[in-house]
């Protein structure tokens, strides 16, 4: 039991890259449009692993067909009622529509960018199962770590239920925000998973300006998060009414959250400018701040070239995996501080 404890912060680790994989590939998902890739849940089109042509899922004579199968007729989605080989005519009796939704298109490509999201997501559940496991060896001298990593492959199992539910919805924004704040949340367990189990001493100095200030900052970035997905939503809307080749004009007539948002990152950079010099002034040590106002850049950035250059290919997946990231460095600086709070030399 001792050995196999030790693998409880690698594996805290692994499962928080892998979530962030995953965050990225939704990232692509939305960037590319490929969120009803696989129409169904948890299976696409009815296979474990997806077709790569229509073809596959056009009814064909002399063909055995399992159950749970999907195929498009008349484009609509029928489900195979059970196992059968198919006739030289096609039998009504052995099919049944899907009711979840109307949409039935393929697309190969976006198909199997789902699909990959989707993988990802399961990885990432399995191994939040392991670490869940392994962290029963350390029940006697730290149970927080145990009650949270349980709670973590409660809250994955939550977040692919939602998923199920973003699919049957056709991709209503509303869940697809919640999507993506569940996925911040399992990433913010994590972290305490990593932090707590660093048994490494670390020189942090303990600053009370610098820790109000950061207990400030994050609430705020999180609301700007949570603005920023409101402008997405509006983006989705103008793209279904503009349609996709009308890039420049999406944020022509944007609502007042667009103007909000744009200007609440410059307070936000301003505040992450005054915890730099603070950290950098006072040498305080925590480094993670100075990453989280890189990061910052790189969302500001990528946040005019989207407004201003008619969204570059890979701006919108690039700005919201960013915000993933900077949550996570602010996430885990927060922690530092509070450590140092408790622990650390007062400057």
């Amino acid at each position: 039991m001792e050995r196999i404890k030790h693998w409880y912060r690698p594996l805290a680790k692994i499962s928080l890259i892998l979530v962030y994989l995953v965050i990225l590939a939704g990232a692509v998902v939305r960037m590319t449009g490929s969120g009803m890739g696989c129409p169904d849940w948890p299976k696409c089109f009815g296979y474990l692993i997806p077709p790569t042509e229509e073809s596959e899922l056009l009814w064909t004579p002399g063909k055995t067909y399992s159950d749970g199968q999907v195929i498009i007729r008349d484009e609509t989605l029928l489900v195979a009622q059970s196992e059968f080989t198919s006739t030289s005519d096609f039998s009504p009796e052995n099919w049944e529509p899907y009711t979840r939704h109307d949409y039935a298109v393929f697309n190969a490509t976006h198909t199997w960018i789902e699909y990959i999201n989707r993988l990802l997501g399961a990885l990432a559940g399995l191994a939040m199962l392991l670490l869940a496991l392994v962290s029963l060896g350390w029940w006697k001298t730290h149970k927080s770590r145990v009650l949270l990593s349980w709670l973590g492959v409660i809250a994955i199992g939550f977040q692919a239920w939602l998923g199920a539910t973003v699919v049957y919805s056709v991709l209503a924004p509303v869940k697809i925000t919640l999507h993506m704040f569940m996925a911040l949340v399992i990433v913010g367990m994590l972290l305490w998973m990593v932090h707590s189990s660093d048994s490494r001493i670390r020189p942090f100095r303990y600053d009370r300006m610098t820790f109000r200030l950061w207990w400030l900052v994050v609430p705020l970035s999180m609301l700007q998060i949570l603005m920023g997905t409101q402008v997405r939503q509006f983006i989705d809307q103008q793209t279904k009414i503009l349609g996709t080749e009308a890039k420049a004009f999406w944020l022509q007539n944007p609502e007042v959250i667009f103007y909000v948002h744009r200007s609440f990152s410059i307070l936000l950079f301003l505040l992450h400018l005054w915890a730099a010099y603070r950290v950098y002034s006072m040498r305080l040590g925590f480094d993670k701040i100075n990453a989280s106002l890189l990061v910052l850049l790189g969302l500001i950035f990528t946040g005019i070239a989207m407004n201003y250059f008619a969204f570059p290919w890979g701006s919108q997946a690039t700005h919201l995996f960013l915000a993933a990231i900077l949550f996570g460095f602010q996430w885990y600086a927060f922690m530092e501080l509070k450590s140092a709070s408790r622990t650390g030399i007062s400057s």
